[in-house]
C-alpha cells in the first residue's frame, strides 16, 4: 500500500519537472509536508528475509550482511492492526486519475497497470527473502482477510508446497506473483541458483491454477519475468508467454527494479522508477526483525527509523528520526543509501 492522496496531490509536481519548471526548495519540501498523512501507510512487511536462491541480479546474493530472520508473530499483528484500508471514494478518485494522467485502464495487465492498480491497493508481504519459507504465512494471509486488508507477495515457483498454497488461496491470498525467467532449466538455474527451475515449478503452477478453477478459488496468479537485458529477452518471454496461454494468469515482463550495482544499466519502462521518489512521504517498510526502515530496497537496514516492537507506527512516521530523514532526503545528504545507492530520482535534484 501507498498513499495515493499523498501521491496525486504531487503529481502536478512531477508534470512540472517534465518541462523542466523550477521549484523553490523550502517551499516544495513545506508542501510535501503538508500533503502528507499524520497516519502512516505500510507499503510492505518483510516477513521473512530468508532465501534459498542465489539470483545474479539480487543484492542479497552478494551484498547483504544482516541477519536472516523471521518476524515475531505478535510483531506482525501489532503491526497490521494499526493499518486501516483506502477508503472506497479515494479509490474511485485513484482509478480516474490514473486513467486520466497515464492513460492506462483498469481491464489491461502489464508492469505499469500493476503498480498503479494492485500496488497501492495491497498489503505487500515480501522484502529480502522468500514468504514461502514463513511458516506463519497462512495465518497472516487470514488476518488480513479479516480485516479487509488484500495481500500479495512474490515468491520462487520451485519452493511451492501444494496443500500450503492452497491454504493461503484458501484464506484469502488476493495476489501471488511467481518469478520465471526461462522455460529452459539450465538458463533459469543459471539466473536463479541451482535450487530453482522451470519444468517443475511450471506443473506446480498448472496444478494451482486447476485446483483454484475447481474450487473457485479467487487468487490472482502472476507470472513475471525480469527484463536483464538479455540478448534472447524478447524470445525467452515470448515463450513464456505461450506455456501459459490460455490459462487464467495476469503475465508481464518485469524491468528491473535496481541497477546502480550493474555494469550493465538499461533503463526502465517502469512509472515508478521512472519518477521521483514518493516513499519519504507516502509509505512505510516494516523489516523481519521489526525495525522501521526509510523503503523496501534497503537490503541491509542501513536507515532505521524507528522499532514496530516497542513503538506505534504514528509515533515512529511522525517522529524526529523520520523527520530529518526527510529532510536528509530531500537536501540529498551525503552518506545516507538513498544518495548513492538506489536508482530512482530524488527531488533534491530539481529544486533551487
Amino acid at each position: 500500500m501507498f498513499d495515493i492522496n499523498f501521491y496525486m496531490k504531487v503529481h502536478n509536481i512531477s508534470k512540472k519537472l517534465q518541462n523542466d519548471a523550477p521549484l523553490e526548495s523550502q517551499a516544495t519540501f513545506e508542501m510535501f509536508e503538508q500533503f502528507r498523512s499524520r497516519q502512516p501507510i505500510i507499503y510492505n512487511i518483510e516477513t521473512t528475509n530468508a532465501c534459498n536462491m542465489k539470483c545474479e541480479m539480487c543484492p542479497r546474493t552478494t551484498m547483504m550482511t544482516r541477519k536472516v530472520e523471521t518476524i515475531d508473530k505478535n510483531t506482525f499483528i501489532k503491526v497490521i492492526d494499526q493499518i486501516t484500508p483506502h477508503a472506497q471514494n479515494d479509490w474511485e478518485e485513484w482509478a480516474a486519475f490514473v486513467k486520466r494522467e497515464y492513460g492506462i485502464l483498469p481491464e489491461t495487465m502489464g508492469e505499469n497497470h500493476f503498480f498503479l492498480y494492485v500496488i497501492p491497493r495491497v498489503l505487500q508481504l515480501h522484502g529480502y527473502g522468500d514468504p514461502l519459507l514463513d511458516k506463519n504465512m497462512p495465518d497472516y494471509v487470514a488476518k488480513l482477510s479479516e480485516k479487509k486488508i488484500p495481500s500479495y507477495f512474490s515468491c520462487n515457483p520451485a519452493n511451492i508446497d501444494f496443500e500450503k498454497t492452497l491454504e493461503l488461496f484458501e484464506n484469502g491470498l488476493t495476489y501471488i506473483k511467481y518469478s520465471i525467467e526461462s522455460v529452459d532449466d539450465f538458463i533459469h538455474k543459471k539466473i536463479r541458483g541451482k535450487a530453482s527451475d522451470f519444468s517443475n515449478s511450471y506443473k506446480k503452477i498448472l496444478k494451482l491454477l486447476e485446483a483454484k478453477k475447481k474450487w473457485g478459488l479467487t487468487t490472482t496468479i502472476v507470472i513475471t519475468m525480469l527484463d536483464l537485458n538479455r540478448s534472447q529477452q524478447a524470445k525467452e518471454f515470448e515463450l513464456l508467454k505461450q506455456a501459459f496461454s490460455g490459462y487464467d494468469v495476469y503475465i508481464y515482463l518485469k524491468s528491473e527494479d535496481q541497477q546502480w550495482y550493474r555494469k550493465d544499466f538499461h533503463g526502465t519502462k517502469s512509472i515508478h522508477w521512472s519518477e521521483f521518489c514518493k516513499h519519504p512521504w507516502m509509505s512505510m517498510t516494516i523489516k523481519s526483525n521489526g525495525e522501521a526502515t526509510m523503503c523496501m530496497e534497503d537490503f541491509n537496514n542501513e536507515i532505521i527509523l524507528g522499532d514496530a516492537r516497542k513503538e506505534s507506527l504514528s509515533d515512529i512516521w511522525n517522529g524526529e528520526k523520520y523527520r530529518k530523514f526527510r529532510k536528509d532526503h530531500f537536501n540529498l545528504t551525503e552518506g545516507i543509501k538513498c544518495t548513492n545507492q538506489c536508482d530512482m530520482k530524488l527531488i533534491g535534484h530539481f529544486v533551487n
